[in-house]
């Protein structure tokens, strides 16, 4: 299941729905809008998306999980939009029937997402806003 939404998602209802009766594990990872960021305060983030395309890069990439990593099951949400410090941004969940496989598959799903899907966010900073991309960041306009 891929999910781009503004709203927030329920951690433990995607949780529950990894679980298969073959699975030996379910590894989840849960990205949320931190209080920090290179050492500047951050008061809030905005996020923008190009669904379309997010969400075909998001379908390619769980496949690709899938495929090199024998997942059973596989759950991303990404969230968009003015979001506070603590907020959840993005869930990614996997089932396999052993743990390597399962965190060979979230990492590979986290870091994949943050090299290609069309995801923007803007940081807001005492010192006017910063533009994030993947692990790339880059000062903007105040």
């Amino acid at each position: 299941m891929i999910k781009i939404q503004r709203e927030d998602f329920d951690v433990g209802g995607l949780h529950a729905s990894l679980k298969t009766r073959g699975s030996g594990c379910v590894v989840t990872f849960v990205g949320t809008v931190r209080d920090t960021s290179d050492g500047r305060p951050v008061s809030r983030m905005s996020i923008e998306v190009y669904e379309g395309m997010a969400r075909a890069q998001l379908e390619a990439i769980a496949g690709e999980a899938a495929d090199k990593f024998g997942v059973d099951r596989v759950e991303v949400v990404h969230r968009y939009g003015d979001l506070e410090v603590g907020d959840n941004i993005v869930f990614i969940g996997v089932s396999a029937g052993h743990r390597d496989q399962g965190f060979e598959a979230c990492r590979y799903m986290i870091d994949e997402l943050k090299k290609r899907v069309p995801i923007w966010k803007r940081e807001y900073t005492p010192d006017g806003v910063v533009w994030v991309e993947g692990d790339r960041r880059e000062q903007g306009p105040g």
